[in-house]
């Protein structure tokens, strides 16, 4: 298997495990065949964000527990699908993004000056 890569063509970092992430729920924003929605995007999800998806059909804050999902809260670490990430993006309520943990494939959706604008600054402690 090769090993996933992220936008900056070097080896994808974790993005999340608390609540754990991820298409395939291993923490990282792999992808494949079987990620239908491209989860890609490694965001740190806030509450306009989440407002966002909930009025476009999808409540990130609910709870569902046969796909293994906790409902997310403004600071969770998220593998988001690349399309709705660009769509948030468009309506100005794009979450910040850990670049190196967004895989590479996001490029084929928008481009790295795009992403970097968008990049997490962790606070600090």
């Amino acid at each position: 298997m090769n090993e996933a890569l992220n936008v900056f063509n070097e080896p994808l970092i974790v993005c999340g495990t608390s609540p754990m992430t991820g298409a395939y729920r291993d923490g990282c924003c792999n992808t494949g065949v079987y990620d239908r929605g491209t989860h890609t995007v490694c965001a740190v999800v806030t509450d306009a964000f989440l407002q966002f998806s909930k009025s476009k059909g999808n409540d990130l804050t609910v709870d569902y527990p046969a796909s293994n999902f906790i409902g997310l809260v403004d600071g969770d670490k998220w593998c988001l699908c690349v399309s709705r990430w660009i769509e948030a993006y468009q309506a100005g309520v794009a979450p910040p993004i850990i670049l190196k943990a967004t895989h590479i494939k996001t490029l084929e959706y928008i481009s790295l000056d795009e992403l970097m604008k968008f990049e997490y600054a962790s606070p600090i402690i």
